[in-house]
């Protein structure tokens, strides 16, 4: 009897046990959305679905990308560059020393119109190297100065240029300080070709980011002058040309926009420009250019789009086309365990 005494007790300890609630257990709860039991559509490759996607998408994008070429060959360009054509001989090998003199900077271009130019056409400026996205550059300026006239002495993010005299300066910053400031004019016929400097900011930057009641004070003061000064009696949200310029580059190579001529040009037209080659990209081995040009439904001239639209669908094209020929020449069974590797392979070698 004393044998079985223990072992019955032991016996009700374990149904105990096991009839007790687990505690503490880490198991979550049940769902459909956890287990990943939820209803969804698996669909089987098979080689005719996959020739007719590869076929629908090259269908798409091939109209597509001739569609868009065609419209970016459409946009008629003139682009100048001038940079070095501005600068007398005598100053060739040292162009620096001639962008910092007194002497004057104004020159003379001529650009014939090959295709007819529909109004409007833009004219812009374009800058090569010129790293408007630098770290330091692009933090140099004070927003709630450009936006608020109560806050016109909040120069602490505008290093170096955020004090002239003693006092403070707006716009601050090194963007503002930087401000491009070639100029340019243009006739046809012996007639000023007017440019029109109005709406070529963004509304939303005139609206929002510049204020109506922050004007210019101090600025240019200082001894080094770093690009164009800006009228001290007009208000910042009406200064265009600074607040595009404001709107920092991506790329070292970028344009701005300069103005509209809002008449058309026809072909063989000589629009002569006088312009006054101020700005310094000499110091960097900058490049300066005057482009002007049209539009169309896509925007400006980039066959990038067009040419990435052709690739792509060209290249479904060229799959569907393969996959064809090979389903056409070799064809299998779908689910063929025969293509398994250790059906192929019996001995497992």
């Amino acid at each position: 009897m004393s044998s079985s005494t223990p072992s019955s007790s032991a016996g009700g300890v374990g149904s105990a046990d096991s009839a007790a609630p687990r505690r503490n257990s880490k198991r979550p709860k049940y769902s459909k959305f956890t287990q990943q039991e939820l209803p969804a559509c698996k669909p089987i490759l098979t080689p005719r679905w996959v020739i007719s996607a590869f076929m629908l998408v090259s269908i798409v994008f091939i109209p597509i990308g001739v569609v868009s070429l065609f419209a970016s060959r459409d946009v008629v360009e003139i682009i100048d560059r001038y940079e070095t054509a501005c600068v007398p001989d005598g100053y060739k090998n040292d162009k620096v020393t001639f962008i910092q003199s007194n002497l004057t900077k104004q020159c003379n271009r001529t650009l014939t119109v090959k295709k007819r130019m529909k109004k409007p056409i833009y004219v812009y400026y374009q800058l090569d190297n010129f790293y408007q996205n630098h770290r330091r550059y692009v933090k140099s300026r004070s927003d709630s100065q450009l936006k608020e006239n109560s806050s016109w002495d909040d120069v602490s993010s505008c290093k170096p240029e955020d004090m002239s005299k003693d006092q403070p300066i707006v716009p601050c910053g090194l963007i503002a300080w930087s401000l491009f400031n070639d100029t340019y004019n243009f006739s046809l016929n012996d007639q000023q070709l007017a440019v029109n400097k109005k709406g070529i900011s963004w509304k939303s930057d005139r609206d929002s980011k510049f204020g109506k009641d922050v004007f210019p004070k101090n600025f240019q003061n200082g001894s080094l002058k770093g690009g164009a000064t800006l009228n001290p009696s007009i208000p910042l949200s009406e200064q265009e040309d600074l607040i595009v310029w404001m709107r920092t580059a991506a790329l070292p190579t970028f344009r701005k926009l300069y103005g509209k001529i809002e008449q058309d040009l026809q072909p063989n037209d000589q629009i002569h420009v006088t312009l006054d080659n101020n700005y310094n990209t000499y110091s960097f081995n900058g490049k300066k250019k005057l482009v002007l040009s049209t539009t169309s439904w896509l925007g400006g001239k980039n066959d990038f789009l067009g040419i990435a639209y052709l690739t792509v669908g060209g290249l479904c094209f060229f799959l569907a086309l393969s996959f064809t020929v090979v389903y056409l020449v070799k064809p299998r069974r779908l689910g063929d365990p025969s293509y398994l590797s250790w059906n192929r392979n019996p001995g497992g070698h």
